[in-house]
């Protein structure tokens, strides 16, 4: 399959060289039927590329009729408006399965996903369908997803065995069911990492798991509150995908990926240079495509192996200068470039360049000959007390020197201690302190984002809260100060008793809402009296004495109203299976994306090169 798909590529090139159009004269007729002149040009081509002229005339006549279809397509389009969709299948029903679909680019997503599942004999609920890289979305219309004329589609397929196997009813519920599986668990790993990305700046680290970004070293980063969320949501989803690969799950690890990337193009480039998790998500997706065989689909696999190397230089530095500084060596890194070129090797030899395929998979070669590592040296390690992860990535840091070896692992592991001790600390201090800023009456996200500004001192924070009032007023703004009720002569006696005249405290307690602390210290802040900016937002309320517009629909029960409730407990218990999911394939291990035994890409390597090797023997006969 490989060498046809080199053959194709390189057909393809020649024609597009000699400006050759098979869909016309003398080529094809006017009935769209091969013409004689295809002979010649088969003979032409299968003595410049030393090849059997059979196989070549089959080769350019698929590649005839393909552009036939196209241009019948572009004509059927063009009069009716329906548009022609590549359908790539999964492996086990490619072969002799018409692939071009028809349809009107104003359905939905689920209307196409269905047309597919009819098509050619899927259970709808139990597919995924990817177009230009991202899942179908199946409540929009096509149009609005981007979805064109001549696009590509390609079909995922979550259930593991072949309709044609099933016998009886029996089977093909099980198979049903573990679809159906399949798919909640995809939506519970979703819930999952939306919970822990909102937990990782108001959760206490002892009792309460969360997700932190760290850099090479294992230190957390500072990262705008506006782009934690989206940086975190695509590691995480980065490390689910990862998770479903290492499985060989490819088809379900496909959306994750997807979906991480997505997340990833919400954050700034100045951020993503910080880490190489984006640089090692194109090598994933590219990697899945491959496993998939669905390399057609991915049009852009140069762009995003040329992006993983420009974002591992931006990382590393040149020549790996910024990890060595960083790190003391970048051994571990080095699977990282394996992959990159054998991808690369493998991307030129399907787009039928011969020598530029060979340069990569040598390269790749010779890399692996670098890393490769003597299972008697782990034997060692493990004897030791170590893992076989750490000693394998303790061997490549230290150039397979055993004791080296032994000496940097320990040395990382007291290192990540005292680093986890570090953060730990550092977190539960930032959480005593957004606690301080809560009992003096602010709101969570108020007192996070004065630390935030503050660099985490609590009394400049607490300053910047008392002289930038609308930073925290959200949380009793206008909107809700128009609902509020009269503040209580209890509330207001207090405050007259700490000396502030009787109308400014009624004021102040109308603007927070009867908070009688955070009223106080405003009034202390600004010499008894209120801000011009809050003195406006009293004079625009209108009291209401209505219990019934007391409260909006979202303030009338605070979670301790509902806790104990059953619906409560169980949406708890959900979210609680949902985090647990996460947890079970967050790795253990910092640098667990860096390990790898190679035996695949030793398999792949050897397979690739043998199908460059044959070219070079045929350009030699030439």
């Amino acid at each position: 399959m490989a060498q046809k798909k080199y053959l194709q590529a390189k057909l393809t090139q020649f024609l597009r060289e000699d400006r050759i159009q098979l869909w016309k004269p003398p080529y094809t007729d006017e009935n769209k039927e091969v013409g004689l002149a295809l002979k010649d040009l088969a003979k032409k081509y299968s003595d410049k590329l030393e090849c059997c002229e059979n196989e070549v005339e089959k080769i350019i006549e698929e590649i005839r009729c393909k552009a036939v279809e196209r241009g019948t397509g572009n004509e059927n389009y063009k009069t009716t408006g329906m548009a022609t969709i590549e359908v790539f299948l999964p492996a086990r029903l490619r072969k002799d399965r018409k692939k071009l679909l028809e349809t009107r680019l104003h359905i939905t997503g689920r209307e196409l996903r269905s047309k597919i599942a009819e098509t050619y004999g899927f259970q709808e609920n139990y597919i995924k369908i990817v177009i230009n890289k991202k899942q179908l979305q199946l409540g929009k219309a096509l149009e609005e997803q981007g979805v064109t004329h001549n696009v590509k589609a390609m079909v995922l397929e979550l259930k593991q065995s072949e309709e044609d196997v099933r016998k009886d009813f029996r089977v093909q519920e099980e198979e049903q069911n573990e679809a159906e599986q399949k798919e909640k668990k995809i939506q519970r790993t979703k819930r999952g990492l939306e919970i822990l990305a909102e937990r990782a700046e108001t959760v206490d680290p002892e009792t309460m798991p969360y997700l932190e970004i760290a850099n090479q070293t294992g230190r957390s980063i500072k990262i705008p509150p506006s782009e934690r969320k989206a940086l975190t949501l695509a590691m995480g989803y980065h490390e689910k995908g990862r998770a479903f690969l290492k499985r060989k799950e490819y088809e379900i690890a496909l959306p994750f990926l997807l979906d991480a990337d997505r997340y990833f193009c919400q954050c700034c480039p100045e951020l993503l240079d910080t880490v190489d998790n984006y640089a090692v998500l194109q090598l994933d997706i590219v990697w899945c495509y491959y496993r998939l065989e669905q390399l057609e689909c991915l049009d852009d696999a140069e762009k995003k192996l040329n992006l993983a190397q420009n974002c591992f230089k931006n990382c590393y530095g040149e020549n790996h200068q910024r990890l060595v500084h960083i790190k003391g060596n970048c051994g571990k890194e080095k699977v990282l470039f394996l992959r990159l070129y054998l991808l690369q090797g493998i991307r030129n030899y399907h787009s039928g360049n011969g020598e530029e395929a060979r340069e990569y998979l040598n390269k790749a070669r010779q890399l692996f000959k670098e890393l490769y590592i003597d299972p008697t040296k782990v034997h060692n390690l493990l004897q030791l007390g170590f893992t076989a992860q750490e000693a394998r990535l303790g061997l490549r840091a230290c150039d397979g020197n055993v004791d080296h070896a032994a000496t940097h692992i320990t040395n990382r592991r007291e290192e990540l201690a005292q680093i986890r001790r570090e953060e730990k600390e550092k977190k539960r201090r930032r959480l005593e302190n957004i606690n301080s800023l809560k009992g003096m009456g602010y709101s969570a996200h108020a007192a996070r984002q004065a630390l935030h500004q503050a660099s985490g001192n609590l009394d400049a924070a607490l300053k910047i809260l008392l002289s930038n009032p609308y930073m925290w007023l959200g949380d009793f703004g206008p909107e809700a100060n128009n609902h509020q009720e009269s503040p209580s002569q209890e509330n207001i006696d207090q405050l007259v008793y700490m000396g502030f005249d009787t109308v400014v405290a009624e004021a102040a307690l109308r603007v927070f809402r009867g908070n009688v602390q955070l009223a106080a210290q405003t009034l202390a802040h600004n010499g008894g009296s209120l801000p011009r900016d809050l003195q406006l937002v009293v004079g625009d309320s209108t009291p209401s004495t209505s219990p019934s517009d007391s409260a909006s629909p979202s303030d009338s029960v605070s979670p301790s109203d509902s806790a104990g409730t059953s619906s409560a407990s169980t949406d708890e218990d959900m979210e609680i299976d949902a985090v647990n999911e996460i947890l079970e394939d967050i790795p253990e291990h910092e640098e667990d994306y860096l390990d790898s035994t190679l035996e695949e890409e030793e398999i792949i390597i050897a397979e690739y090169l043998s199908y460059v090797e044959s070219i070079k023997v045929a350009a030699k006969k030439n």
